[in-house]
């Protein structure tokens, strides 16, 4: 049977080593359910768009990650595009004004309201009707790897938002990057935001205050990046050490 190495934190190994968990199970299930993700999406995206199609077809994107779907759909079809494309995502993720993503952008201190989502022009990565172009197509494959990533089982704007930021050819990753929103500060500011969050259903009975979000991403962010930037500093260019 081929053999794959998993990286891991010194820390992280050591607890695995000390609990003795049966790695190879845990990892070829952890990885089928993966890639059954990543297949879902890759083919999903290279047909013509249809977000209740998508929605069906990809159950663990978010009502909210939908409508951005719809918006973006909207955008294209409006302006006679032959592709939706990253500038069409993110003008969904603006546009649709209540979602996480947005939150995110916030922390990072960047007014959404000061960003406009471009209309360059991006080849659709399949030929049909209206279909994603190819960078929207990498977007959203990276929101769903990210997902992955956090351990999440859902995909919601907050993936999106760190996809588009990391997605190297589209103009909204170029946007994006303008303003210091890489997919790195995306990421770290997810983490911390999902953190708050937890923490603040933990402590409150007001489960839908922005501001308390708010509050609490940037009461979390502050320690997780130094934790992360510490852990970074330890790996060798290859990666983590590896449990055997």
């Amino acid at each position: 049977m081929p053999k794959i190495n998993v990286y891991l934190p010194d820390d992280l190994a050591e607890a695995v080593r000390e609990t003795g968990l049966p790695v190879s199970p845990i990892c070829q299930r952890a990885l089928e359910y993966a890639v059954r993700r990543i297949t879902t999406i890759r083919q999903a995206v290279l047909t013509d768009v249809d977000p209740a199609w998508l929605a069906e077809r990809l159950p663990t994107f978010t009502a909210r990650l939908i409508t951005v779907l719809n918006l973006a759909a909207a955008r294209a079809r409006e302006a006679g595009a032959g592709s939706v494309t990253t500038g069409d995502l993110l003008h969904g993720l603006l546009t649709e004004g209540q979602n996480l993503g947005l939150q995110i952008l916030t922390a990072i201190d960047v007014t959404p309201g000061s960003l406009t989502a471009p209309d360059t022009a991006e080849p659709a990565a399949a030929p049909g009707a209206l279909r994603f172009s190819g960078p929207a197509a990498v977007a959203l494959e990276l929101s769903v790897g990210e997902a992955i990533g956090f351990g999440h089982n859902y995909v919601g704007c907050e993936h999106l938002l760190v996809g588009l930021a990391a997605e190297p050819d589209g103009a909204a990753g170029e946007l994006l990057r303008s303003r210091s929103v890489d997919g790195k500060a995306a990421r770290r500011t997810v983490a911390a935001a999902v953190a708050g969050y937890a923490h603040l259903r933990a402590t409150s009975t007001d489960q839908a205050a922005p501001p308390a979000l708010l509050n609490a991403v940037r009461a979390e962010l502050a320690p997780l990046v130094r934790r992360i930037e510490a852990l970074e500093s330890r790996l060798p260019a290859s990666g983590s050490p590896s449990v055997a």
